[in-house]
C-alpha cells in the first residue's frame, strides 16, 4: 500500500519528485544563465557565434524529449529512464565544469570539453523532461484526481522557483567570486552540477516508495507507423483502387478507424503549429541577444545595488508568476463582460503581436545604446584620436586629409575618434604637429581597421609623438577598461581593485578590466602618488589615465576613450513585460487549445509537436545569427517584422479552423464498439493501440 503524507491522500513519494525537479531546474537554468558570457569572455567567441551555439544547445534540449519519451514508454519505463539519463546529465555537468577551469589544457581542450558537456546535458535534461511530471502523476491512485491536480501546481511552482533562484545566484557566483584571476565560471557551473547530483541522490532515495509501471508502448511511434503505412499504401495502390476521402484512410486495412480518426484530429492541430516556431525564435533570445544587450547598459540602481546583466533573465520567471493570475482573474473576465469573443487561437495571435512589440522596444533601446559605441573602421581606413600633453595648444596636419582642423587644448583629447583614410591595408604617414610656433614631423605606420591614440609630449627639440593601439570594443560583461600612460622618468606600479598595472616611463600600460566602482585611494609604488583618486569608473567605458607630476605630487588625468553606458538597464523592463505577456497569451493558451482539440491518448503526440516548435524556433535564431550579418538593431527589427508576417498567416489559418470536441469520438464509436473490438482485436494486439481510459498512464512530454 502506498504511504501517505500525514493522513492525506498525497503519496510520500511525491516529496522526492518535487525536490528532484527543483534541483534539476536550478541546475539547468543556473548553468544556462551564464552560458552566453562564458562563450564571450572565457572561450573568446564573437557575439554571433556565441548566440548560434547557445541556440543550437537550446534546440537540442527540445529535440531530445521525443527520444526520452520513446525510451521510457517502449523500453525502460519512466523510473529507469529518469535514473539513467540523470546520470548522463550529471556527467555532462561535471565535464562542463572541468572545461571552465583555465589550468586544464588549452583553449581547444576547453572548447571540446564544453561541447561534450553541453551535448550530454541536452540529452539528460531533454530525456527526463517528459518523464518526471508523468512519473509524479503516476504515484496517485485513480480516484485522487483533485490531489493529482494540486500536485502539478506544486510541481510547476518548483520549476519556477528553481529557475528564479538560479538566475539570481549563478551570475553572482560568476562575477563576484574571482578564481584563477578572472570571473569564476568553474564555480558558476560547479554549483549547478552539485544541485544535479543532489537531484539524482534525492530521487534514488525515494526508490522504495515509488509506484512504477512497466513500459506500455509509445503512441507517438504508433502514429508515425500509421502515417507511414498510409503514405506507402497510397503510393502503391492509388492507380488501381478507388480514391479515398482522406489520404489517411489508406491505412484502414491495418489500423482501426478510431485511431485513424484520432490522427486526423491531431494533424489538423499540427498544421496550425507550422508558423509557431517564429514566436519561440524571439522568446528564447532572452538568454542570448537580450543578455548581451543588457551588458551594454548602465546596471547601477543608486549607489548600493548593481544588477548583473545575466540576472535580467529572472524577470521572465518573476513576471510570469505575476501575469498569470492577472490575466486569469482580471483581464479575461473583463473581456468576457464586454462580450468580446476571444478564442484561444485569437489569444495566440495577440501573443505574437506582443512578442513583436517586445522586439520593437528592443530595437529602440538598441538604437540608443549605439550612441555610446565606437563603430570599427571600415576596410581601407583606421580610427585616430589625439592626446595633447605638449604644454600648449597644438595643431595637426595630415597629408591629403582635413581631419583635426581645430587646435587641441592642453590635457585634452579629440572629442571623438576620427576616421583616417588609408586607401590600402597599411600606410606610412608623416604628421605635422605645430605648438607654440614650432613644427615637428612625426612618421608612423597605420593599419586598416585598427584604432589608435597619438600622444603628443614635449621634448627639448619640439614635440614627441607616441602611437599606441586602442581597444574600442566594450567589455562583454559591462565592466570598464582601464590603462595608464606614464610621463614620469620612473617605473610605476598601481593596484586598482584586484588588478595590478605596471607602467614603464614614457609608455602605455596594458589594458585591463576592473569592476565598476569609485576608486578614491589607488595605491602606487612611487612617493607622492599615494591615495591616487581615479573617480568613478563606469560601466562600458574605456579610460586612459595620464600620470603626471604637479607641485611635487603625482596626478592622474582622466581621458574617456569610449563613453560609458548611459542607457539604464531598467529600460529593458518594458520589453520583458511585453514578451512575458505574449508568453501567457501564446504558450499557456496554445497548450490548453492543443489539449482540448486532441483525444486523450493523443495528447503526448501534440506535446511532442509543441516541443518541436520550440526546437525549430531556436534553429531559426541560429541561422539568422550566423547568416544574416546584420547590425543588432536591424536584426531585432527583422525578427519583429517576421513575427508580424507569421502572425498574419497564422490568423488566416485560424480563421478557417473549426473547433471540435474529441469526446464526440466516444459517442460516434459507442454503438459499434463491440463490432470494432471483434474486427480489430488481433490488429490492436499488433499495433498496441492505447485505449482512451489508459491515457493518464502514457508519458506526458
Amino acid at each position: 500500500m502506498t504511504r501517505k503524507l500525514c493522513g492525506t491522500n498525497y503519496p510520500t513519494s511525491i516529496c522526492f519528485v518535487v525536490v528532484n525537479e527543483f534541483c534539476e531546474r536550478f541546475s539547468y537554468y543556473g548553468m544556462k544563465a551564464v552560458l552566453t558570457f562564458y562563450f564571450l569572455s572565457y572561450l573568446h567567441w564573437d557575439e554571433n557565434l556565441s548566440t548560434a551555439v547557445y541556440h543550437a544547445f537550446s534546440s537540442l534540449c527540445y529535440f531530445t524529449p521525443i527520444l526520452g519519451a520513446i525510451i521510457a514508454d517502449s523500453w525502460l519505463g519512466k523510473y529507469k529512464t529518469i535514473i539513467y539519463l540523470s546520470i548522463v546529465y550529471v556527467i555532462g555537468h561535471v565535464i562542463k565544469s572541468v572545461g571552465a577551469i583555465p589550468t586544464v589544457g588549452n583553449s581547444t581542450v576547453h572548447i571540446a570539453l564544453s561541447m561534450v558537456g553541453l551535448i550530454l546535458i541536452a540529452f539528460g535534461t531533454g530525456g527526463i523532461k517528459p518523464c518526471v511530471a508523468a512519473f509524479g502523476g503516476d504515484q496517485f491512485d485513480e480516484e485522487h484526481v483533485r490531489e493529482r491536480q494540486k500536485f502539478f501546481s506544486i510541481f510547476y511552482m518548483s520549476i519556477n522557483s528553481g529557475s528564479l533562484l538560479s538566475t539570481i545566484i549563478t551570475p553572482i557566483l560568476r562575477s563576484d567570486v574571482q578564481c584563477f584571476g578572472s570571473d569564476c565560471y568553474a564555480l558558476a557551473f560547479g554549483v549547478p552540477a552539485a544541485l544535479m547530483i543532489v537531484a539524482l541522490v534525492v530521487f534514488i532515495a525515494g526508490s522504495s516508495l515509488y509506484k512504477t509501471s512497466p513500459p506500455q508502448g509509445n503512441v507517438l511511434l504508433e502514429v508515425c507507423k500509421c502515417i507511414g503505412f498510409a503514405i506507402k499504401h497510397r503510393l502503391q495502390r492509388w492507380k488501381y483502387e478507388p480514391q479515398r476521402k482522406h489520404w489517411l484512410d489508406w491505412a484502414e486495412e491495418k489500423y482501426s478507424k478510431r485511431l485513424i480518426q484520432e490522427i486526423k484530429m491531431v494533424l489538423r492541430v499540427l498544421v496550425l503549429y507550422i508558423p509557431l516556431p517564429m514566436f519561440w525564435a524571439l522568446f528564447d533570445q532572452q538568454g542570448s541577444r537580450w543578455t548581451i544587450q543588457a551588458a551594454r547598459m548602465n546596471m547601477a540602481f543608486g549607489d548600493f545595488f548593481v544588477i548583473k546583466p545575466d540576472q535580467m533573465q529572472m524577470l521572465n520567471a518573476l513576471l510570469i508568476l505575476v501575469f498569470v493570475p492577472i490575466f486569469d482573474l482580471i483581464i479575461y473576465p473583463l473581456v468576457g463582460l464586454c462580450r468580446i469573443n476571444v478564442t484561444p487561437l485569437r489569444k495566440m495571435a495577440i501573443g505574437m503581436v506582443f512578442a513583436a512589440l517586445a522586439f520593437g522596444a528592443a530595437t529602440v533601446v538598441e538604437l540608443n545604446i549605439m550612441k555610446t559605441v565606437v563603430e570599427p573602421a571600415p576596410a581601407g581606413n583606421c580610427l585616430l584620436q589625439v592626446y595633447n600633453l605638449a604644454g600648449d595648444n597644438v595643431s595637426l596636419k595630415i597629408p591629403d586629409s582635413k581631419l583635426f582642423q581645430e587646435p587641441i587644448d592642453y590635457l585634452q583629447d579629440s572629442p571623438e575618434y576620427e576616421t583616417l583614410p588609408l586607401g590600402a591595408s597599411s600606410k606610412n604617414l608623416m604628421i605635422e604637429v605645430t605648438s607654440d610656433g614650432k613644427t615637428s614631423e612625426c612618421f608612423h605606420t597605420f593599419y586598416q581597421e585598427e584604432a589608435y591614440s597619438l600622444i603628443l609630449s614635449p621634448k627639448t627639440t619640439g614635440i614627441q609623438c607616441t602611437l599606441v593601439e586602442d581597444h574600442i570594443e566594450k567589455n562583454e560583461t559591462g565592466n570598464p577598461f582601464l590603462r595608464f600612460f606614464n610621463t614620469l622618468s620612473d617605473n610605476i606600479t598601481l593596484t586598482v581593485g584586484d588588478v595590478t598595472f605596471f607602467v614603464p616611463p614614457g609608455e602605455m600600460s596594458a589594458n585591463h578590466t576592473v569592476d565598476r566602482a569609485e576608486y578614491t585611494d589607488v595605491s602606487c609604488s612611487l612617493q607622492g602618488c599615494s591615495d591616487l583618486n581615479l573617480g568613478l569608473l563606469d560601466f562600458g567605458a574605456s579610460y586612459t589615465f595620464i600620470l603626471m607630476e604637479e607641485s611635487g605630487k603625482i596626478k592622474a588625468h582622466k581621458m574617456e576613450d569610449v563613453k560609458a553606458n548611459n542607457v539604464h538597464i531598467a529600460w529593458l523592463i518594458p520589453q520583458y513585460a511585453l514578451i512575458t505577456a505574449g508568453e501567457v497569451l501564446f504558450s499557456i493558451t496554445g497548450l490548453e487549445f492543443s489539449y482540448s482539440q486532441a483525444p486523450a491518448n493523443m495528447k503526448s503526440v501534440l506535446q511532442g509537436g509543441w516541443l518541436l516548435t520550440v526546437a525549430f524556433g531556436n534553429v531559426i535564431v541560429l541561422i539568422v545569427a550566423e547568416g544574416a550579418g546584420l547590425e543588432q538593431w536591424k536584426e531585432f527589427l527583422l525578427f519583429a517584422c517576421l513575427l508580424l508576417g507569421v502572425c498574419v498567416i497564422f490568423s488566416i489559418m485560424a480563421y478557417f479552423y473549426t473547433y471540435v470536441d474529441p469526446d464526440q469520438l466516444d459517442k460516434i464509436y459507442m454503438e459499434d464498439s463491440g463490432k470494432e473490438e471483434d474486427d480489430h482485436d488481433n490488429m490492436k494486439k499488433k499495433t498496441n493501440d492505447i485505449p482512451m481510459n489508459k491515457a493518464e498512464k502514457s508519458t506526458r512530454l
